[in-house]
């Protein structure tokens, strides 16, 4: 079978062509980034972001590649940034507003181990008062030993490598999650000092004798789920981050997004689905349990409150 490049691939399957534009902006500003992780500073940027966390240098340089990339398409309305404490309007009269973090898992450059950057795509000219369903699309790129882009439409999940020639090829086709899974990921587990039931619940995960995949970012850890067809990744909360850490709009609505598509499930701790909460601030935080379907709803037995 021929190589399928990335923008001949969309066409045809009948994507719409002023989205095909903007992903295909994403996957040539991520050729820039990946560089820049390669060769780039690994050193602090000197400056913070507003939760006062210091930002790296790439934090800073990928953050401009996006924007300034998705800024050239002349498609997209307004943009908000995990490294921004604002979102940045363009034009109105422009079709799309992305959200996205430019470089998830930031803190692991320095152990050189995979991170990545997640993109969420609303047509409309706001993010506020939108839900997590009403996304036209979402996709993440995976920077690693290979650089990967994974997309989810209305359709279904599609994964693409950066191949030799420096084109995106496609690598598996009709991406599918199954509803029991062999592996778990727990995030936060500091949690299970104070609670209780994420404690029993960890320990069934163990007494289960399912294989631990947790790497410290969440990119590669749902893209462990997504490329091995099962998994759970959690994330609930405890005093410190009592709405839970992760942020809603960058983060846990474009991974519910895909995950769904792939046949999966996202949740929150009070057992809501991630795609139906609404947005109401740009960092909105909310804890998250995605990954097989199975799992998901055993988590929201174990630690619904």
């Amino acid at each position: 079978m021929p190589t399928q490049i990335l923008n001949n691939f969309l066409l045809q399957k009948g994507i719409d062509k002023d989205l095909q534009i903007v992903l295909s902006a994403i996957a040539r500003a991520g050729k820039y980034v990946c560089h820049a992780i390669e060769t780039g500073d690994l050193g602090l940027a000197g400056t913070s972001n507003l939760f006062g966390e210091d930002q790296l240098a790439l934090d800073v340089l990928a953050d401009k590649i996006f924007t300034e990339h998705l800024k050239a398409t002349d498609l997209v309305n307004k943009i908000a940034s995990e490294e921004k404490q604002q979102a940045e309007t363009f034009s109105e009269k422009n079709k799309f507003c992305i959200a996205f973090d430019p470089l998830d898992g930031s803190s692991l450059v320095d152990t050189n181990l995979a991170i990545g950057a997640i993109f969420a795509i609303w047509e409309g000219n706001d993010f506020i008062g939108k839900k997590g369903k009403d996304m036209k699309a979402a996709c993440y790129l995976v920077f690693g030993p290979r650089t990967t882009l994974t997309i989810a439409t209305k359709q279904k999940v599609w994964e693409f490598a950066l191949n030799q020639l420096g084109e995106f090829s496609l690598q598996r086709d009709d991406i599918y999650v199954i509803e029991k899974t062999k592996t778990f990921s727990p995030g936060n587990l500091r949690a299970i000092k104070e609670r209780e039931d994420y404690k029993n619940l960890v320990n069934a995960w163990q007494n289960q004798q399912l294989t631990l995949r947790y790497s410290g970012g969440m990119v590669p850890d749902i893209h462990s789920i997504l490329a091995k067809g099962n998994g759970i990744f959690s994330y609930p909360s405890f005093s410190k981050y009592p709405y839970g850490k992760l942020r809603l709009l960058f983060e846990c609505a474009p991974f519910a997004f895909i995950m769904e598509k792939a046949g999966g499930l996202a949740k929150d701790e009070q057992g809501n689905n991630i795609l139906d909460l609404e947005i109401k601030e740009i960092h909105q935080r909310t804890t998250i349990f995605i990954g097989s379907k199975e799992e998901v709803n055993r988590c929201e037995k174990y630690l619904k409150r």
